[in-house]
């Protein structure tokens, strides 16, 4: 393998971006390329491995392989701004790479994470030469409706990912006081006293890092700023090349709306084959068979359910549209799901619940025969699929100086702060918020609480989870939170039982109209409202319940709403909300659940 390291590409506006190449030896004619561009140091290929070991593991096979720092990261030149500039700068490598002698003109992209949005942000910009993508765990689709926002409300992993990569960034390694004055930030303190301001943040010292945290916090109405190419593949399907897609998620990433999206998207505008894998895991660790607290079985792992490790994956995919090698891939099903539920319950040697779960083919996404099934909301804590007659409305106060502590979930990049995964929901010094006694989220006054008689019988779960309530408030704006839980009835192993998380959603209520469209609320308005939570897939077994939690906070995964109805991310006040679901038989509160009859 012969490795040419450091070649400054300059892009459109004269900036060079930092490019190792790595080409197979021996080889007398133009081979097909693989890209990847990072913003982790172009050496620490997809945060796992060094890009040496896998670029040689594919240049044996026939490839030249590309790592690229991102603009303003690594040995990078220009200006950081996260995301916005990978669109321009991934066209312009790929105009490179194709008029390079040993390229033969077909590109393949690959990459984790922030290396699967720099994909979907090339894609977007219509880049050359692109032939085959293998998008791992993102690729924006609507970065404002997952990955950045949310529901309206700022995902907060923006802040702690900044702060921690800031340390990382050119500015800051070559500057001693900056260094100095971020390594002395406590980031959880910080976090204990919002709100921030512009100037007064722990990335106060990197004001690049700063000026595009608030950015994203502020533009809280769904505007051209997040219909950029980048951030917003929906808008740009069209542009995207003639490529086989391969998208990777799991129920616990950040990303599983994203892939769904993507997947109906191209192949919806015929931009070629597209394949879909989600696992139970959190963001990247594919082959864990565990999400927190909780193991779903050795077929978990990523090459138990494909049959073959990460690389060979990929070296088949690659192999077969780089390549045109008749190795099967196009005959494989489109679509594979890991269904978790239906293990034991108890507590493995690792003391973790085993949940268990098994994987399955599907044709489509979503799937044909999954029921939308309403259950409604009781005033008496019931979750029933009979619509109710009668029922006095339910009201609690949400205090944003107290949020409900964030319990895992799709949350990733967030350390020391928060952490993803499956949970039994309730508090714990290891959860920030949490406070002594340290009780379960059920017994908070400012969580409603409602959910299903045991369950006669197997209960599976697969789609997006979509609850539709009818709300009041006596302040401008606040939000609403949902939260879908498998409640296991008490056993040896777990006296109290178990409430494990499966996926959750928020609602900003000044977009409830609309995301382009903000509107204060009047105080004590009825309003019907539709909160979306990522899509799941679960196997409630027999003797659990289902239950569906309200509240109007996830802290610290979104930012707690001030509830003044001040501009996005300058609030200096906040008020205490008292906020109430109504669930009577005209404003029947309630949440669909895509049921999936088994047998």
């Amino acid at each position: 393998m012969t490795v040419d390291r450091d070649i400054m590409i300059a892009m459109r506006d004269g900036v060079r971006l930092a490019t190792d190449v790595y080409r197979p030896t021996g080889v007398d004619r133009p081979v097909p390329v693989i890209l990847e561009r990072t913003p982790y140091g172009k050496s620490q290929a997809s945060l796992r491995h060094a890009s040496t070991e896998i670029a040689r593991a594919y240049a044996s096979h026939g490839y030249a392989v590309i790592y690229q720092d991102c603009r303003g990261r690594g040995k990078s030149e220009g200006a950081y701004v996260k995301y916005l500039s990978d669109g321009a700068d991934g066209f312009d490598c790929c105009s490179w790479i194709v008029k390079q002698r040993w390229s033969n003109g077909r590109i393949g992209t690959m990459g984790l994470s922030y290396a699967a949005h720099t994909q979907a942000a090339l894609a977007s910009a219509g880049a050359p030469g692109v032939v085959a993508m293998f998008m791992d765990s993102g690729g924006f689709s609507n970065a404002y409706q997952g990955g950045i926002r949310q529901g309206g409300a700022y995902e907060l992993k923006q802040a702690t990912w900044a702060f921690n990569q800031a340390l990382e960034s050119p500015e800051v390694r070559v500057d001693a006081a900056k260094l100095a004055a971020l390594k002395a930030v406590d980031i959880k303190a910080w976090f204990a006293r919002m709100p921030w301001s512009r100037g007064n943040s722990p990335l106060s010292a990197v004001p690049e890092y700063e000026d595009y945290v608030f950015d994203q916090w502020e533009h809280g109405t769904f505007d051209a700023y997040w219909q950029q190419p980048g951030i917003y593949a929906k808008g740009y399907y069209d542009r995207f090349p003639h490529a086989a897609t391969m998208m990777l998620s799991s129920w616990y990433d950040p990303y599983p709306r994203t892939v769904m999206e993507n997947y109906e998207g191209l192949r919806a505008h015929r931009r070629g084959p597209a394949r879909l894998v989600l696992g139970p895991w959190t963001h990247g660790n594919r082959e864990e068979t565990f999400a927190g607290d909780v193991d779903f079985g050795p077929d978990a792992a990523f090459s138990r359910g494909t049959g073959e490790d990460y690389v060979a994956f990929k070296l088949r995919w690659f192999d077969k549209y780089l390549k045109g090698v008749a190795n099967g891939v196009d005959k494989e099903a489109e679509i594979r799901l890991f269904i978790m539920g239906g293990g034991s319950g108890r507590k493995n040697a690792q003391g973790r619940l085993e949940h268990g779960g098994r994987w399955r083919d599907e044709a489509a996404w979503p799937l044909g025969r999954a029921k939308n099934t309403l259950f409604y909301l009781r005033s008496d804590g019931g979750l029933a699929p009979s619509k109710p007659v009668d029922g006095a409305p339910r009201t609690y106060r949400y205090d944003p100086r107290t949020p409900v502590p964030t319990i895992g979930g799709t949350v990733t990049s967030g350390q020391p702060v928060m952490v993803g995964g499956a949970f039994d929901q309730k508090e714990a010094p290891e959860f920030f918020g949490s406070r002594p006694p340290y009780r379960p989220l059920a017994e908070r006054p400012d969580v409603l609480v409602f959910q299903t008689e045991p369950l006669a019988g197997d209960v599976e779960v697969t789609g997006v989870i979509e609850a539709v309530l009818w709300i009041a408030s006596d302040c401008p704006d606040t939000d609403f939170t949902i939260k879908l839980i498998d409640v296991y009835p008490p056993s040896e192993d777990y006296p109290q039982g178990f409430a494990m998380n499966l996926t959750d959603g928020i609602l900003r209520c000044r977009y409830r109209d609309a995301w382009d469209r903000p509107r204060l609320m009047q105080a004590g308005k009825v309003y019907q409202v539709k909160i979306e939570a990522f899509a799941t897939s679960n196997l409630f077994k027999a003797g659990h319940r289902i239950r569906l939690d309200i509240s109007s906070s996830n802290f610290p995964h979104f930012d707690a709403n001030p509830n003044t109805g001040d501009p996005e991310g300058q609030s200096k006040t906040t008020r205490v909300a008292t906020n109430t679901v109504y669930m009577d038989g005209d404003r029947p509160s309630h949440v669909v659940l895509p049921i999936v009859q088994r047998g």
